[in-house]
């Protein structure tokens, strides 16, 4: 019997890849593969970026877009990350911070010096 292998798609330092972004990329060999080719604070960036909006409609739209300007070679969100907090549930302690200052203190925890 055949086994099914389970792709493996990288997330960022701060934050798992959620599922709606998984299956864009998942469905587009290209923009899986610019996704791959991006550093982790990237991916975190467009990661936040779909995070942080309310709408499910601005999400859905997020994750096309991430799908498609991947493609396009942009290699970050164009506004940089858009989400107000790392934390979306707001009940831990970077529910105050800026996304990109908990995006380098996950990076910098996960550094050996």
């Amino acid at each position: 019997m055949p086994s099914m292998a389970k792709t493996v798609i990288s997330a960022g330092p701060a934050h798992k890849l959620p599922t709606d972004l998984r299956k864009a990329l998942l469905s587009d060999a290209e923009a899986r593969a610019k996704w791959e080719d991006i550093t982790p604070l990237a991916r975190n960036e467009w990661i936040c970026w779909v995070i942080s909006v309310k709408k499910p409609e601005t999400r859905r739209q997020h994750v096309e877009r991430v799908r498609t300007q991947l493609k396009e070679g942009m290699r970050r969100p164009v506004a940089g990350p858009a989400a107000p907090t790392a934390d979306t549930n707001g009940s831990g302690p970077e529910s105050q911070l800026p996304c990109e200052v908990v995006v380098v203190s996950a990076y910098i925890d996960s550094r050996s010096f």
